[in-house]
C-alpha cells in the first residue's frame, strides 16, 4: 500500500469513532453565541469558583437563561464558559491496565454522588461507569469555611437528569452523575467522565489530560422530564449504548427549549456513511496493511 492510502486509512479509523456527537443545531448554536457575547451573568445563583487552580475564582452557576430557556449552566467572566477536567470516579471494574485512560489520575474515587439511586434501579450496575456514561460534574458542596457551594437540587435540577453539553462545535447527551466536594484546594467547576471527554475531543483524552480552554458550555435542565430513570440501558457495556438510550430525552429537552434538532441529526451521519464507504473500499483494496503503516520503505 501506498503512504498516501496508508495515511488516509489510519485518519479515517481514527475520525470514525469520534463522530457520535451531533453537530450543533442553529437554535443551539445561536444560544451558545449569545452566552459567549455576553460579558458576564447577570442572574448569579453561585460564584466563586475555579475552572483552573490558581486563576481569579470568578466562574458562576447562571441562571441568565432560565426563564426564555429553563435552563441552568456554568460561565465565567471575560465571555469565559468553562473547561473540561476529566473525572473517573465510579465503578471501572470493567477495564484492565492496558485499556484504562483513567490510569494516569491521581484522584479517581471509588464512587459517584448518585450510586445509591442507581442501585435502586436494579439495572444490573451499583454506580456509574466513566467508560461507560458520559456523565457531568455539577454543583459544589462542602462544610470548609468560607467554601462556596451550589446545590443545583434547589433550583430543581434533580440527579441523573439529562444535561447538553456544546464542545467541539458538536452536542454532546450527558447526565449529571457527580458533584464537586470540597476535598481539593479550592472549589473547581468543568469536569465531565471519561466518556464524555472522549466523545467530544477524541481519544487523546486522559484521567490527566482534559481540555483547558473555556469554552465548554454544560446546559442542565430543571424539572422531572429530564431525569433518566431506570429503563435506560444503564448496564450497558459502551459508551454508544448508553448514549442511544438517553438521546431521545435530550433530543425532547433541547427542541422544547431551544429549538428543532433535526437538521442536526441528518446532517452529523451521511458524513460518516461516506467516511465509512471510503474505510471500506480502502480495506478491500488493500486487506493487510504492513505493521509500520504510514511509512514507505
Amino acid at each position: 500500500m501506498t503512504t498516501p492510502y496508508r495515511c488516509i486509512l489510519l485518519l479515517a479509523m481514527l475520525v470514525l469513532p469520534l463522530g457520535w456527537g451531533k453537530r450543533l443545531p442553529p437554535a443551539v448554536k445561536a444560544l451558545y453565541q449569545s452566552i459567549r457575547t455576553q460579558e458576564r451573568c447577570q442572574n448569579v445563583y453561585a460564584t466563586g469558583f475555579h475552572s483552573a487552580e490558581g486563576d481569579g475564582g470568578d466562574f458562576e452557576y447562571c441562571a441568565d437563561h432560565l426563564a426564555s430557556n429553563n435552563i441552568l449552566y456554568i460561565r465565567g467572566t471575560s465571555h469565559a464558559l468553562a473547561n473540561m477536567d476529566i473525572d473517573c470516579d465510579g465503578d471501572q471494574q470493567a477495564t484492565t491496565p492496558d485499556d484504562n485512560p483513567c490510569a494516569s489520575s491521581t484522584d479517581t474515587q471509588s464512587q459517584t454522588s448518585f450510586s445509591d439511586t442507581i442501585k435502586s434501579f436494579d439495572a444490573g450496575i451499583s454506580d456509574l461507569n466513566p467508560h461507560v456514561h458520559p456523565y457531568v460534574v455539577f454543583g459544589n458542596d462542602g462544610t470548609r469555611p468560607d467554601w462556596p457551594v451550589y446545590r443545583p437540587q434547589s433550583h430543581h435540577v434533580q440527579p441523573l437528569s439529562v444535561m447538553a453539553v456544546v464542545c467541539n462545535k458538536k452536542l454532546i447527551y450527558g447526565i449529571w452523575g457527580d458533584i464537586n466536594g470540597d476535598d481539593g484546594q479550592q472549589p473547581m467547576i468543568g469536569e465531565a467522565s471519561i466518556s464524555l471527554a472522549t466523545a467530544c475531543f477524541g481519544p487523546s483524552m486522559t484521567g490527566n489530560n482534559g481540555h483547558e480552554e473555556n469554552d465548554i458550555l454544560y446546559l442542565a435542565f430543571p424539572g422531572a422530564e429530564a431525569v433518566v430513570g431506570p429503563d435506560a440501558a444503564w448496564n450497558a457495556s459502551s459508551y454508544r449504548d448508553f448514549a442511544r438510550s438517553i438521546e431521545p430525552i435530550g433530543d425532547a429537552l433541547v427542541k422544547r427549549r431551544i429549538g428543532d434538532t433535526s437538521k442536526a441529526i441528518k446532517g452529523a451521519r451521511p458524513r460518516l456513511l461516506v467516511l465509512a464507504l471510503i474505510v471500506g473500499v480502502l480495506m478491500l483494496a488493500f486487506p493487510a496493511p504492513p505493521p509500520n503503516f504510514c511509512y514507505s520503505r
